[in-house]
């Protein structure tokens, strides 16, 4: 029976820990929390939108690896963009990450708690033994 993993340590912002998960493992399957652009430890809310882009998956690509997976296992994405005049930015730079067999993928356009401009979840798939 496949249990619920907690993947990384807890996230903390400004020396408060948040009351979520970096990512769960549930089976075969890995949750990330969606991923806003940090830099030390803060939102960037500087950056064009490929600067933020790039450290959002850069993120994602190493939360992925602790829980034993890496870009190629995402099968799902869902982004949230401020401004739908940055999708073609975002776009491009996501590409880069996923040339190959990109996941299934949703994006809007919406407000944002934090003010930068562009957040990504993702789902990724990788049976358990293959870790």
């Amino acid at each position: 029976m496949a249990t619920k993993q907690v993947i990384g340590e807890p996230l903390v912002i400004g020396g408060r820990t948040l009351s979520l998960s970096r990512a769960i493992r549930a089976g075969d399957f890995v949750y990330l929390t969606g991923q806003v652009p940090m830099a030390d430890g803060a939102p960037m809310t500087t950056g064009t939108i490929e600067d933020q882009t790039r450290a959002v998956l850069d993120d994602i690509k190493a939360t992925l690896a602790l829980a034993g997976c890496e870009l190629a296992d995402v099968v799902k994405a869902m982004v949230w963009l401020v401004d739908r005049a940055d999708f073609p930015g975002f776009n491009a730079v996501y590409a880069e990450y996923f040339p190959d067999d990109p996941p299934a993928r949703s994006a809007v356009v919406n407000d944002l708690l934090v003010d930068v401009k562009v957040e990504v979840e993702v789902v990724a798939w990788r049976p358990e033994s293959g870790i």
